[in-house]
């Protein structure tokens, strides 16, 4: 699959700071990361760790904070991982299922998930 990048408004959870970042989408991680100083600009502060599994198998501890994150008129409040400052920002899977977004890999763009169910309960 071919990588693209999408843009995407970050805001803190007070609403009261906001700024936009283009992200290389990235369904391979879990977690959306964002460098920490973007994250500083927001007002977010680290609510706990997370390890996570690098591409070579190597194990490394990130803070983990929590935003606002929009994609057109789409908005989920999402984990977000502090990342070194100047690395390139990811977005990850948590967050575009909260979006209910999915990759076309086609046309390298997201589109709307069709939500289905395998059934309907009696009422």
């Amino acid at each position: 699959m071919s990588t693209f990048s999408q843009t995407v408004r970050l805001e803190s959870i007070d609403g009261e700071r906001s700024l936009e970042i283009d992200a290389l989408v990235d369904t391979g991680a879990y977690f959306t990361l964002v460098p920490s100083d973007l994250l500083t600009k927001l007002g977010v502060e680290p609510s706990g760790t997370r390890t996570v599994e690098l591409a070579d198998g190597s194990l490394v501890d990130f803070d983990l904070g929590e935003v606002v994150v929009s994609i057109g008129e789409r908005t989920v409040t999402t984990p977000v991982l502090f990342g070194d400052n100047g690395v390139e920002p990811l977005l990850g899977a948590y967050t575009l299922e909260g979006l209910l977004l999915v990759v076309d890999p086609v046309n390298t763009r997201l589109i709307p998930l069709r939500l289905r169910m395998v059934s309907h309960p009696s009422v």
